[in-house]
């Protein structure tokens, strides 16, 4: 049984399942999911919990096989949780997880929590992976993406009997709030809390909100990505702020602009040779939110402003492995604002027309 995270809630209150497998890259999502599976666990008896770290391929995987039949002398119930921080268990741990999914069924004294991180599309269509869907619920932890931050936000705030004010200035205020914790949900969850204590239920201003967060962002250089083919400016300036501040790679995010750039020449070729854009999408293996961006900025893109991009971006590999370059900054962190901007402006010109 596949669930999204929402529907989770409905579904422990008609009550738990005997398995559950849990799987997604953001840590405080899933810690809740998995809060909340505990808690509706307990209620209903399982009053013992175990824990297994799947780690290393000679894991032993014979005592968490016999951990489902074996009970103490004070609880009836159990919870068995293993992690598998790899997403990987490995030949035995394949077998050993198919054979607690075939068990889980009919074993009313045991609930089996399996955590794995994101999992590709080959791992999801394994044999073991599979089998615990079959078997039990399996619910896709999905990350809050950077647009739909903001009513996040506004959501915890709402459960804690907070909100922001109504109108331009409330959406400002979440906006800031977003920019504060970008790429950082534990942090965002933190803050929320922290308005609690600090202020009573009720509206917040814009001055309260301000004076609380905490500049907690963590910036991502795949998201620098999202923002530069979205055609906002001024979060790409901040993000590359971000990236130099955390002593990321100049040649990391250079190869990341870089590559935009070239994939969006490839499949603007495709086109120009006659593809239609789906088409030269899939085969140039552009996927999600990326393909929404591309299909959003390619047909009003020109065939020399990329080129001139892609001259650009041969400029900045040299200026960032130490080259000087005429009419560019020496500075490879300024070079990289330069080039980032100009592909974030030509991104923008679709928004306009």
């Amino acid at each position: 049984m596949q669930l999204s995270a929402s529907q989770l809630t409905g579904q422990l209150a008609k009550g738990v399942a005997p398995l559950y497998t849990l799987h997604g890259d953001e840590p405080l999502l899933v810690q809740e999911a998995a809060d909340a599976i505990r808690a509706a666990a307990r209620t209903q008896g399982y009053t013992e919990r175990s824990t297994y770290i799947v780690s290393g391929a000679h894991f032993d995987w014979s005592a968490v096989l016999a951990a489902g039949g074996s009970l103490s002398l004070f609880a009836d119930r159990q919870i068995v949780e293993i992690r598998v921080p790899s997403g990987k268990p490995g030949k035995d741990g394949g077998q050993a997880l198919q054979q607690i999914a075939a068990s889980a069924p009919g074993n009313d004294s045991t609930l089996t929590l399996v955590i794995l991180p994101r999992l590709d599309k080959a791992t999801r269509s394994s044999a073991w992976f599979s089998a615990l869907e079959q078997s039990g619920a399996s619910v896709q932890i999905d990350v809050v993406e950077r647009a739909a931050l903001p009513q996040w936000i506004a959501q915890r705030l709402s459960r804690q009997g907070q909100r922001m004010k109504s109108g331009e200035e409330g959406q400002r205020t979440l906006q800031f709030f977003a920019d504060r914790v970008e790429g950082n949900l534990l942090a965002a969850h933190q803050e929320i809390q922290k308005l609690a204590l600090l202020y009573p239920e009720g509206e917040l201003a814009w001055e309260q909100v301000e004076s609380a967060v905490n500049n907690v962002a963590r910036y991502d250089v795949f998201k620098l990505s999202e923002a530069v083919l979205g055609g906002n400016p001024r979060r790409v300036a901040r993000m590359l702020e971000g990236l130099q501040a955390e002593g990321e790679a100049e040649v990391l995010v250079h190869y990341t602009l870089a590559e935009d750039i070239r994939a969006l020449k490839r499949v603007k070729d495709a086109m120009n040779a006659g593809r239609p854009l789906p088409m030269a999408l899939r085969e140039n293996r552009i996927w999600g939110t990326r393909e929404r961006a591309f299909e959003r900025v390619l047909p009003a893109l020109d065939d020399r402003a990329l080129a001139r991009m892609l001259q650009a971006a041969h400029v900045v590999d040299g200026i960032v492995k130490g080259l000087k370059q005429p009419d560019w900054p020496s500075s490879g962190w300024l070079a990289l604002q330069r080039l980032a901007q100009m592909l974030c402006r030509a991104c923008m010109t679709p928004a306009r027309g």
